[in-house]
C-alpha cells in the first residue's frame, strides 16, 4: 500500500534501501513478486502492463551500524587444518571435480558463499565464529587457474594453516564483490556459477543475468555423500559419544533413583556435556542441548536456562534430551526420552508408537535417488493409526565434522524437496510426539546410507552397473545409545520390531563396552540397558 500510494503521489517508484550483505539473493525475486501482486491488486494492472511501484536501492550504507554503539566485532577465530585422514579427499581432488563441472556448465568462475562450503572445500575448520558450527567466516572462489580464499588475515595465524594454503590465493574478506564484478566485466563470455539460494544479495547484484549460472554448486553433493574416511570418522564419533552418554546416564540414574535427588535441566546439560568433554577429540557441542522435563519437552526447540520455566528432573516426569558433540573426526546428534519413575500407560503407548516409527524408517530398503518424503509415512504410520502426529520433519542431513544440519536432502512430508537419497549420505531419523502442557517424546538416531549390494560402491558411474539393474540402498545405524526398554508397550510391537531392538542393543554393547571400565557404573548401566527385552507380556 505504501508503494502504491507513493507512486500515485509522486509518479515515481518507491525506493527501498537494504543492506545487500544481510539479505539473501532470493529477496530481490520475492520483493519483485510481492510488488507486482500489489500493483495488480491495487492498480488493476494486467500481466502485460505492470508498473514498477518499488525498486531496491543498495547505494547507501547500513543505517543501523552507525548508531549500534555496542555492536560486536566480526569474529576472527583462527582456522585449523582438517587432516586428510578425516577429510578423505585433498583440496586438489575437490577442485579438480569442480573444474570438471565448470567446463560442463561453461562457467569461468565458481563462487562458494556458504561457510560450510568453504570449510569443506579447503579442508579447514574453525571454532568460535558461529556457535557450535566448526566453520569460519569466509568466501571462496575457483577459476580455471586459481583458488581464492577471502577472509580476515587474523584467521590465518597458524603456521600449519599457512603451509596448507600455500597454493591458494588469500585476499581480504571484502574484496570478493569487486572481484566478481571485475571478472564479469573482463569478458562478455565469462560466466559465474553461483547457487543464489545460498548467496547474499551483494554478490548476486553484481552478476549480470546473462553471466549467471544459477544451479546447485559442485560442493553440495560432494559434501552430502561422505567418503570412506568421513564415514569412518562419523562411526568413531558415535561410539565415543555412546560411551559418554553411558557414563552420564549412569550418573543421573544413581543420583535420582538411588540418592533421591532432583536435578535441574541446566545441570543435566552440564553433566552430559562434561562426559562428552572427556572423550578424545572432543571440541564442543554440535548444537545447544535440549533437556526438557515434563511439559517443557513438548517445546520442540526448548533450551533450558535459569528462570521460572526451568524444571527439575526426578522420578515423577520424563525428560527429553536432544544433544550432540563436535569431535575432530565427526559430528553427533541424538535424542532419547527417559523416565526414572513409573510412566503412565498413555505415555508408554505413545512412546512405543514413536519407536515403531523409528524402526519403520530404519528398516527400509529402497531404490537410490528416492526422495526423502517417500519414507516419511513409515515414521508416522503407527501414530496415525492412533490419530496422532508430529509437526516437524523426520530427518535432516548431517555434516562430517561439520554443521549438524546439512542439505540438500531430508525426510519430511514436504514433497517439494525432490533431492534423492544416495549412498554415503548421513541422515537423522527422529519421529516424535508432543502433548502440549504434558510431555514430549522423540527418539533420534543418525543413520548412514549404504548400498544393499556392496559391489555398487565400487562403480564410478551408472554405466558401470549391469544393464537395467536398479541400485537399492538401506540404512546402517551410527548412533550407539540404548533405548529405554521399560517405556515400551511390548504388546504393540511385532516380533520383527522386537528382534530389531535386541539386535540394536547387541550392536551398541559390542561397540561401546570396550571404551568403558569393567564393573564401572557406566558399564553396569550399559549392560542392563542392552539386555534383551522381556517378551513375556507379548
Amino acid at each position: 500500500e505504501t508503494a502504491v500510494k507513493h507512486l500515485k503521489e509522486s509518479g515515481k517508484p518507491l525506493r527501498v534501501g537494504i543492506d545487500p550483505f544481510v539479505h539473501p539473493a532470493s529477496f530481490a525475486k520475492d520483493f519483485s513478486t510481492a510488488m507486482e501482486e500489489a500493483a495488480k491488486t491495487e492498480l488493476d494492472a494486467t500481466d502485460d502492463d505492470i508498473p514498477a511501484i518499488a525498486e531496491l536501492d543498495t547505494s547507501h550504507p547500513n543505517l543501523v551500524d552507525p548508531i549500534w554503539s555496542e555492536k560486536p566485532p566480526i569474529p576472527t577465530s583462527p582456522f585449523r587444518v582438517h587432516p586428510l585422514e578425516y577429510a578423505g579427499a585433498s583440496v586438489a581432488d575437490k577442485v579438480a571435480k569442480i573444474r570438471k563441472e565448470m567446463e560442463t556448465k561453461k562457467a569461468t568462475l565458481a563462487v562458494f558463499p556458504s561457510l560450510d562450503e568453504v570449510a569443506y572445500l579447503l579442508n579447514m575448520r574453525a571454532m568460535g565464529d558461529v556457535d557450535t558450527c566448526p566453520v569460519g567466516i569466509a568466501y571462496a572462489t575457483v577459476s580455471k587457474d586459481e583458488i581464492t580464499l577471502y577472509c580476515d588475515p587474523k584467521k590465518l595465524v597458524s603456521p600449519d594453516v599457512q603451509e596448507h594454503l600455500k597454493e591458494i590465493t588469500v585476499k581480504p574478506y571484502d574484496d570478493i564483490v569487486g572481484d566478481i564484478e571485475a571478472h564479469c566485466k573482463a569478458s562478455d563470455s565469462n560466466k559465474v556459477w553461483m547457487e543464489t539460494a545460498r548467496a547474499n544479495y551483494a554478490l548476486y547484484n553484481v552478476i549480470p543475468k546473462k553471466a549467471l549460472v544459477d544451479s546447485q554448486n559442485a560442493v553440495t553433493p560432494m559434501k552430502a555423500c561422505k567418503n570412506a574416511a568421513e564415514l569412518e570418522g562419523m562411526r568413531r564419533a558415535h561410539i565415543v559419544d555412546g560411551a559418554a552418554m553411558a557414563k552420564g546416564m549412569a550418573m543421573l540414574e544413581d543420583r535420582i533413583i538411588n540418592k533421591g535427588e532432583s536435578i535441574s535441566e541446566v545441570e543435566v546439560d552440564l553433566v552430559l556435556t562434561g562426559c562428552r568433554a572427556e572423550q578424545p577429540g572432543w571440541l564442543e557441542c554440535s548444537f545447544p542441548t535440549i533437556a526438557g522435563v515434563g511439559p517443557n519437552a513438548a517445546i520442540i526447540h526448548y533450551r533450558a536456562s535459569q528462570g521460572e520455566l526451568m524444571r527439575y528432573l526426578d522420578t515423577s516426569d520424563p525428560i527429553l534430551i536432544d544433544s550432540g558433540g563436535q569431535y575432530l573426526y565427526g559430528t553427533t546428534d541424538v535424542t532419547r526420552t527417559w523416565h526414572f519413575g513409573k510412566p503412565t500407560d498413555e505415555f508408554r503407548d505413545v512412546y512405543t508408537r514413536v519407536l515403531k516409527g523409528n524402526i519403520g524408517v530404519d528398516s527400509m530398503i529402497f531404490p537410490e535417488n528416492t526422495p526423502g518424503f517417500v519414507l516419511d509415512v513409515f515414521a508416522r504410520k503407527s501414530l496415525w493409526e492412533a490419530g496422532l502426529d508430529y509437526g516437524h520433519g523426520t530427518g535432516h542431513g548431517v555434516g562430517a565434522a561439520l554443521n549438524v544440519h546439512e542439505g540438500p536432502f531430508g525426510i519430511s512430508p514436504r514433497f517439494t524437496n525432490l533431492e534423492g537419497l544416495k549412498n554415503g549420505m548421513v541422515v537423522s531419523n527422529e519421529p516424535g510426539y508432543y502433548d502440549d502442557g504434558k510431555f514430549g517424546i522423540r527418539i533420534e538416531n543418525l543413520l548412514e546410507i549404504k548400498y544393499v549390494n556392496p559391489e555398487h560402491a565400487n562403480e564410478d558411474t551408472e554405466d558401470d552397473a549391469k544393464a537395467g539393474e536398479k541400485k537399492y540402498i538401506k540404512f546402517a545405524k551410527l548412533t550407539m545409545i540404548p533405548i529405554q526398554k521399560n517405556l515400551i508397550k511390548v504388546s504393540l510391537m511385532n516380533n520383527e520390531e522386537l528382534d530389531w531392538l535386541d539386535a540394536y542393543h547387541e550392536e551398541v554393547f559390542s561397540k561401546v563396552s570396550p571404551l568403558l571400565e569393567k564393573d564401572s557404573p557406566a558399564m553396569k548401566w550399559l549392560q542392563k540397558s542392552c539386555e534383551k527385552i522381556d517378551r513375556s507380556s507379548k
